[in-house]
């Protein structure tokens, strides 16, 4: 069967009782079958206890999760390494002067741009685990050797590399979510391992400053235990639960079962281009687009001129270490609370979006609003405060990925669509950085007036974006009404079916957005 026959093979609706897995299967294309197909055929032959699914969703909690956070935390703090080193010389020591800095910003993630195309095709071609970890180990040898770079030229050319290898987390980890965990399960585990960025924050700057010699030690510090880390996450990362060494059979097979409830299945290896066009043409995924973009013009201008901003306020090197350490608390805390909430109470995603971006817009317009003298340290409390709080920012983008994760059925169109989202990332990051001149030093109010724009445009998008989808829902449940009530069963067995052949969301119309 060819693609296109395939795709129009693909049921749009429930039109008759519900075929059995070994005839779905054989009516079927091999590239139409997830990956894990064959385990979860074998689940009709078990009867799977709560208790015991319980107990696999610990076990995959205690292995899986450890891997993501350090993985996380480490490319967090190697991206960040400028903001901790600009302090410590590192500015005088490379030479450079007027945009250089924020150019050295930027050019990450031109890096982490043009790498995105090319990172999502391959983490669906090849093995999950062993990619993400070979990419580890590249950046931190990347990092290790920034301490040779003498001029701008050098520093340009290490970071547009860094960010090509760093570009597969994101995206990858998007992926992981959907394969270990649960749509409600989801919230709480991205939430937690997004918190490694505030942690890294906390750390990463006092670290710098522990007594040692120049700024370079930094970058040999973070870079050798990143190299260190990505040995381990390639010998422990699996790369599905068909392959998880720390499962039995038998707990590979509800560890399958688990996630088929998604709707989504688990992975399929084969790049189907009228998913590829489906996501070109899905509102949702323009509406994320431009939801990033929004999100990382402040955020990145936020954290990667933290250091400098403390110190146009009017405190010192090591209080401007110190004083960054509330803002990332307000991170982890509200990240981790966000998270709790999303998964505890259902289609509260978007809500907790809303109130997060409220926060951050009013913050912002104190930052832009208070006097601030002519030398810039008026109202220097309050304004600290305002930013501590921009730190709500990280909730909004870290649900908006579990949008992709647990929103986006069909692996081409969800690697796609995550490819968007990062697309959009990186085009926030890279124009974020350059709202801060040089020559406004040290009022910045272009930077701080991009930031409001940003947050505010980014508070939009979330309310469109769940207005989208709860009409698609309401659209959908209408649609499944004129089967009448009892076929809801069959509706149930035949859209985790249709999600098990690799089927989009906009096809499974037994699929219903998460909100």
């Amino acid at each position: 069967m060819d693609e296109k026959s395939a795709n129009e093979a693909t049921p749009n609706h429930i039109s008759g009782p519900v075929s059995t897995r070994a005839e779905e299967a054989s009516s079927k294309s091999s590239r139409d079958l997830d990956d894990a197909y064959e385990l979860y055929q074998r689940q009709d032959a078990i009867d799977i206890d709560p208790q015991e699914a319980h107990q696999v969703l610990r076990k995959i909690d205690w292995h899986i999760m450890p891997l993501l956070m350090g993985t996380y935390l480490l490319q967090y703090l190697d991206k960040s390494t400028v903001n901790f080193a600009s302090v410590f010389g590192l500015q005088q020591g490379t030479n450079l002067h007027g945009q250089d800095y924020s150019w050295s910003l930027s050019i990450f993630y031109f890096g982490y741009l043009v790498a995105q195309w090319p990172a999502g095709y391959l983490l669906q071609r090849l093995p999950v685990g062993k990619f993400l970890g070979g990419t580890t180990i590249v950046w931190g040898m990347l990092t290790i050797v920034t301490p040779a770079c003498k001029n701008f030229a050098g520093l340009a050319v290490n970071r547009f590399l860094l960010g090509c290898s760093e570009a597969v987390v994101n995206p990858g980890f998007v992926l992981v979510l959907s394969m270990w965990w649960r749509q409600d399960e989801q919230p709480l585990r991205v939430t937690t391992y997004y918190s490694m960025n505030g942690i890294a924050g906390i750390f990463g700057g006092l670290l710098g400053y522990a007594g040692l010699p120049p700024w370079m030690y930094i970058f040999l510090i973070f870079g050798s235990i990143s190299l260190a880390w990505g040995i381990l996450f390639l010998i422990f990362m699996p790369d599905i639960p068909s392959t998880a060494r720390f499962l039995n059979e038998r707990q590979k097979i509800i560890a399958v079962e688990r996630v088929t409830m998604n709707r989504q299945g688990v992975k399929n290896h084969h790049f189907k281009s009228y998913q590829m066009w489906q996501c070109f043409r899905d509102p949702m995924t323009w509406i994320l687009f431009v939801m990033a973009i929004a999100a990382q013009i402040p955020i990145a201008a936020q954290s990667s001129f933290t250091s400098i901003i403390l110190e146009t306020f009017g405190f010192g090197v090591l209080e401007t270490q110190y004083l960054q350490i509330p803002g990332n608390v307000v991170q982890v805390c509200s990240l981790l609370l966000s998270g709790w909430i999303s998964s505890r109470f259902p289609n509260l995603r978007c809500a907790v979006m809303l109130i997060s971006n409220l926060i951050c817009v009013g913050c912002t317009a104190a930052l832009v609003g208070l006097p601030v003298g002519s030398d810039g340290t008026g109202n220097r409390w309050g304004r600290l405060v305002a930013l501590w709080l921009c730190s709500f920012s990280s909730v909004g983008f870290s649900l908006s990925m579990t949008m992709v994760s647990s929103n986006v059925a069909g692996y081409t169109k969800k690697q796609l669509t995550g490819a968007f989202l990062f697309v959009g990332y990186c085009v926030g990051n890279i124009i974020g950085p350059q709202t801060f001149k040089d020559s406004e030093a040290p009022f910045y109010t272009s930077a701080y007036i991009a930031m409001l724009v940003g947050y505010c445009v980014k508070t939009v998008m979330a309310a469109v974006l769940y207005l989208y989808m709860w009409t698609e829902n309401k659209k959908r449940d209408r649609e499944a009404a004129i089967h009448g009530a009892r076929l809801s069963e069959e509706q149930e067995k035949e859209a985790i079916e249709q999600g098990m052949q690799d089927v989009t969301e906009l096809d499974n119309k037994g699929f219903r957005y998460v909100l």
